[in-house]
């Protein structure tokens, strides 16, 4: 299944991780950008130039959030056929060709093609999320230390997709179209799956069917019970999803109130031209690429110097930065209820404290499942992790809808004190916590 047996290598790591990488980066390219339209293609009139659905926020919002849990929710089955049946590699593939034909679909001006591509979509991301992640972890073999930096290159493909797709597609669909702008991203998931197939030969050994396997100790995984340790483990994981949960529910106002907000309320002129709304979602990526290996190091020397790293005290910083980051969207809503319009460096100060949390969380939390899954259930749960990623969204959705009825300035500075305290508690309980994982990353060298 995932055994780390690949020996070739490329700046210090697995020449396979820059084949997922750049799978990844194509898939989130299609992913992020018809997320950075989706909302304004629902919101905008029916009688404008660039035509849109002509539905209330709210709505829109519903929609939205609808959509971007079920796209994770998807990732159990997801997992759940990769372990059973097919294998993570193969689930990839699968789950490739799905987006590129739910992304075509949407192209089509027509209703039925609209909610036929979304459902595609959401089938073709689980199958594809959860399983490429759990290949990144079957590249390094248990208790290296390059498995986190490995998640954070990683996740610095997905980010490089999420920001050039929030350029380009957004330009597009903003400018040119909404529906040459989902014709687009289908075109970027077909230049990642023709390079997938392609990097064949560096996957190897890694995302094979484990009932396929010859591994004497993958077959008795696959068929004994879990074991005490093993149970723990699941625990924590599980435990640690809350943090998950209330960190996307509050991170991906980004794709919903807060574009929304960057089109009706910011002050988006810059040297005489107006900047797009949907290009405010390109400053998340644009951060983690110029930040990731810099947040990822920092961490890697606090290890080295015996000081606390641990990956649940990595989540629990990155959840209460992020929050802070909210404070900036109050300071803008202040703003504009005083003088009618906010200044863009108040969402620009925003995502920059977004993307510092998510650093410190995201990759880490990919990174510390495929340390603590029992190898027979790893693409399970990694899907799990998903679908809490997916509660989150629509707990983003909710949370967004219900601006309209308490305010902007409510929700914003709601949103960054429930997450500065939600983990603050969970710091306090952070030892007890880690006792669970029965010392998984004290080995790390």
């Amino acid at each position: 299944m995932t055994t780390a047996t690949t020996t070739k290598e490329f700046f210090g790591h697995p020449r396979g991780l820059f084949v997922l990488f750049f799978t990844e980066m194509w898939e989130r390219f299609s992913y992020y950008g018809m997320r950075a339209i989706l909302v304004l293609y629902l919101v905008s009139q029916t009688d404008a130039a660039n035509a849109g659905l002509g539905w209330a926020n709210e709505s829109a919002l519903a929609l939205y959030g609808w959509y971007t849990m079920l796209v994770y929710v998807a990732s159990i089955p997801g997992g759940w056929l990769a372990d059973k049946f097919f294998g993570q590699k193969k689930s990839v593939l699968y789950g490739g060709i799905l987006l590129v034909i739910g992304h075509s679909v949407l192209a089509i001006e027509e209703m039925w093609a609209f909610y036929s591509g979304l459902s595609l979509i959401i089938a073709g991301v689980g199958m594809l999320k959860p399983n490429i992640s759990t290949m990144v972890g079957g590249l390094y073999k248990p208790g290296d230390i390059r498995r986190d930096k490995g998640f954070t290159i990683f996740y610095i493909g997905i980010n490089l997709g999420a920001f050039l797709s929030s350029l380009i597609v957004g330009y597009v669909g903003e400018v040119m179209g909404w529906h040459y702008g989902f014709g687009l991203a289908g075109i970027g998931m077909t230049l990642g799956l023709i390079q997938y197939v392609l990097g064949q030969k560096y996957l190897k050994d890694v995302g094979n069917y484990i009932g396929a396997s010859k591994d004497q100790e993958e077959i008795a995984a696959l068929n004994r019970p879990l074991s005490k340790i093993e149970k723990d483990r699941v625990v924590v994981l599980f435990l640690s999803f809350f943090l998950v949960i209330v960190f996307w529910g509050a991170f991906e106002q980004a794709g919903g109130l807060m574009n929304i907000y960057a089109m009706e309320n910011t002050n988006r002129m810059l040297f005489g031209l107006e900047v797009p709304a949907s290009w405010f979602q390109s400053l998340n990526a644009m951060f983690i690429i110029f930040l990731g290996t810099a947040v990822a190091a920092y961490w890697a020397k606090r290890k080295l110097r015996g000081k606390l790293s641990t990956s649940l005290f990595k989540m629990i910083i990155g959840l209460i930065i992020m929050g802070t980051g909210f404070f900036f969207m109050s300071a803008a809503s202040t703003e504009f209820e005083t003088t009618g319009s906010s200044a863009m460096y108040w969402l620009v100060l925003a995502y920059l404290f977004h993307t510092v949390g998510e650093l410190c969380i995201s990759p880490v939390a990919l990174s510390y499942i495929t340390k603590l899954a029992p190898l027979k259930y790893a693409s399970l749960m990694m899907g799990v992790y998903f679908a809490m990623t997916g509660f989150g969204n629509k707990l983003a959705g909710l949370l967004g809808e219900s601006a309209s009825t308490y305010g902007e300035f409510t929700i914003f500075t709601g949103i960054a004190l429930f997450c500065i305290t939600f983990g603050l508690i969970v710091l306090l309980i952070r030892k007890k916590l880690e006792v669970l994982t029965h010392g998984i990353e004290d080995t790390e060298h």
